[in-house]
Parts: C-alpha cells; structure tokens; sequence
C-alpha cells in the first residue's frame, strides 16, 4: 500500500479508524478483544457484509494477542479448566466460520448477537465475582458451552468472549482475573479459527487496504488498553455505554432486515 492510498484511506474512513482505537483501548483494558463493537460499527458503514466478519476477526486477534501474552507472563491461566473449554470451540468455530449464509440470516444473526451481547454487558455488574472460587465444572459442560459458543462466534463473526465471560461469571467458575485470562485466551483461538474457516469459505473477501490500516489502529490501542490499569476506567460505566450503542446498532440491524 503506497503512501498517498494510505492518507486517502485515513481521509476516507477517519470516523471508522477513530472508534476502532478507542474500542480497542478500551476493550484490551477489561480483557475482550472488542468483536462485537467492530462489528457494529462495520454494519453502518455499507462494507460488503461478506467482509465485516473477517476484518472483525482480525482486529480481534490483533488486540487480544497482547492480552494473552500479558496474562501468560502475570500466570493467571488454570491450565487444567481452560484446555476442556477451547478444545472444543476450536473446531466448532471453523466450522461456523466456513459455513456460506446468505446476506439476510447473517444480519439477523449479527442483529440477535448484538442484542444478547449488550444485554449481558448491561447487567455485568451482578453477576461479577468478587472473590476466588475454585469450583469445578465438569468436563463435559465445559466442553459444550465452549463448543456452541465457538460455533455462533465463528458464523457471525466475534471471539465469543462476550458471552463466556457472563457465564463464567454466573457459574463461578473461577477468580475474576482467570476468569479475564481464559475469556482473551478463548478470543484468540476462536477468532484464529473462525478466520480459517471464512478464508476457505468460497465467498471470502477482504479490502486489505482499509484492514491493514484498522490492524495498525487496533495494535497501538490495544497496546495501549492492555498496559492500562483497569483502576483507571470504570468497568460497569464503560460496559454500560457500550451496550448502548451496541443494542441500538442490533435493533436498527434487525428492525432493517426483518421489517
């Protein structure tokens, strides 16, 4: 990408480049990748709907890899929880990710997503562990719940750390800070896989322009947001604000395609 291609874009798409930053400053600083607000913020632009899952994904994996690394240097993984619930979501997340939906069921899909996400973003505040609990959910179970939300993150577009998050939390699954650690950890793998599963998918399309430039944006942010004390933010009001403007972006979404 030349120079004079790179300011355009910049002149362009300034609005879009400007809230790309600051989602991913702030989601890095709670522990998402920010999944579901890109992708709100691509269904009102007029990108092709065959891009926004994969420019999605890739800004996901992007802010979430220096969440990851973080946590790995801090040990704040339970290794022996969180391998049963990726495991799974690894490959149901490929597969959703390779799966050809038409233009119409991906935005109610993304419109039903966007709604149950600024929900459970909405009511965080009860349902967030205050202190360490070491109870154990079977194999099993974590191994379903991982593999259904592997599969919706992957067919619409998101890590699927917007809805592990809440249920960790309402399961007592563990410490709040494992419970963040296990949410990018499962970000990244599910967005890396539901990536390969849009890349092998026929109708795969991407402007690399416009993406290598909201990959650079997202990077420093979340740089940034990743190395922020989360003592500077307030969580609840953050999570709150965003559920906002995500649930107004899902009902305008569904309200456009179903009526």
């Amino acid at each position: 990408m030349s120079i004079p291609i790179f300011f355009e874009i910049l002149s362009d798409n300034w609005h879009i480049i400007s809230l790309f930053f600051l989602i991913a400053i702030l989601y890095a600083a709670v522990g998402f990748g920010g999944g579901s607000s890109y992708l709100a913020v691509l269904a009102v632009t007029g990108i092709a709907y065959t891009q926004i899952r994969s420019t999605a994904l890739l800004c996901n994996i992007i802010v979430v890899s220096g969440n990851v690394y973080l946590y790995i240097i801090r040990k704040e993984f339970n290794w022996k929880k969180v391998i049963p619930l990726t495991l799974f979501s690894v490959p149901f997340a490929f597969i959703g990710g390779f799966l050809k939906i038409n233009q119409t069921l991906f935005f109610v899909l993304l419109g039903v997503t966007l709604l149950f996400a600024a929900i459970t973003m909405w009511i965080s505040k009860s349902i967030t562990a205050s202190k360490e609990n070491t109870d154990q959910m079977s194999t099993v179970k974590n191994a379903s719940y991982g593999g259904i939300i592997g599969f919706i993150s992957g067919m619409v577009g998101i890590g699927g750390g917007i809805f592990l998050a809440p249920l960790l939390h309402v399961s007592k699954w563990d410490s709040p800070k494992k419970i963040a650690a296990t949410a990018s950890f499962f970000i990244l793998v599910n967005s890396i896989a539901g990536l390969i599963g849009h890349y092998t998918n026929p109708d795969f399309s991407i402007d690399w322009n416009l993406t290598t430039v909201l990959l650079i944006t997202v990077f420093i942010g979340g740089q940034i947001g990743s190395r922020m004390s989360t003592k500077l933010l307030n969580e609840i009001q953050l999570k709150k604000a965003t559920a906002i403007l995500i649930a107004f972006v899902g009902i305008k979404i569904l309200w456009s395609y179903l009526f």
